[in-house]
């Protein structure tokens, strides 16, 4: 599917991110990894050196926000924007980089992204290995709230933070924040339009339609981690949403279930801040333990990153 657009529109392709190089010179496409409601995920490879990547193709009547780069006239989708803003300051180790970008006439995008080696996203992870121990939990917990700090603190909102959207290379145990399809421009004002996922989405989106950043993520993140400890999310109906009362089905440390509560608070003013959790005691617990091959029994082959 994407070969053909490719391959059939290359000479409508207009812009892009090395504009002089055009898409099919520089890349080569290969199997479906993933296909959802924002478009489809391949495997690819850059021709010059051989680096895997995947490449994102966007459908344009499928993309829900626009924005403008500098220099630009045109609109592109949201996620261009993000993605190379926070590429334009260096990046971060545990935010997925896009290294190309490119505009097939009437047809979509096109997003080159890094593709880690021996990648699976931690549903497959999860999924795959039952409920993570609090030590491995913490140690992937706490990547992921450094790397949302640096993403902040570069005024962008991931807003669809949940285990399918965070890749884990299986060798290094270092993981990676994917998907910036429904992020935005961060603001101090509340946002009325969410595209992420509504299971992890909090009580104030499910009654008023309205949300804060930095309470959105900070609920999201509960979830995640109640998610990595218990091996299930907490919430499936709007109303156990509403409730606010996580169930734990494990026998789970209760600094850890005091963290968890404190992210799900229902008030949003109520929940702590990113680098609040980061102090909290259970954040602490575990500084000194680096090395966590033990949690892993075996050696699983990784399924592919298709959430990119």
């Amino acid at each position: 599917m994407l070969d053909s657009i490719v391959e059939i529109h290359l000479e409508k392709e207009v812009r892009g991110k090395n504009v002089e190089e055009p898409f099919c010179s520089q890349y080569r496409c290969g199997s479906l990894l993933g296909s959802g409601g924002f478009g489809s995920v391949f495997s690819g490879h850059r021709l010059s050196d051989g680096l895997q990547v995947a490449i994102k193709q966007i459908s344009s009547d499928r993309v829900q926000q626009w924005a403008r780069l500098p220099g630009e006239l045109s609109p592109v989708p949201m996620e261009i924007v993000l993605l190379q803003r926070l590429s334009e300051v260096g990046g971060h180790k545990g935010v997925i980089s896009m290294l190309d970008w490119f505009e097939v006439e009437g047809r979509g995008f096109l997003l080159v992204l890094e593709r880690p080696p021996q990648c699976q996203d931690l549903f497959d992870f999860i999924t795959e290995r039952g409920a993570l121990s609090e030590r491995l939990a913490l140690r992937f917990f706490r990547q992921i709230l450094e790397a949302l700090q640096f993403v902040h603190a570069h005024s962008v909102v991931h807003r669809d933070i949940k285990d399918e959207n965070i890749v884990v290379d299986t060798r290094t145990l270092e993981v990676k924040i994917t998907d910036f399809g429904s992020g935005a421009p961060l603001k101090d004002a509340p946002y009325s339009e969410f595209e992420g996922t509504r299971v992890y989405s909090p009580p104030e989106w499910i009654l008023s339609q309205s949300y804060e950043a930095v309470s959105l993520t900070v609920w999201s993140l509960g979830v995640l981690l109640f998610d990595m400890v218990c091996g299930d999310i907490p919430f499936e109906r709007d109303q156990d949403i509403i409730g606010a009362a996580p169930i734990f089905t494990r026998r789970i440390s209760k600094e850890c279930q005091s963290l968890i509560r404190w992210c799900l608070s229902y008030r949003p003013e109520e929940r702590p801040t990113l680098e609040e959790i980061l102090s909290h005691p259970w954040m602490k617990g575990g500084e000194e333990e680096e090395e966590e091959g033990g949690d892993l029994q075996e050696d699983h082959s990784s399924l592919p990153c298709h959430s990119l």
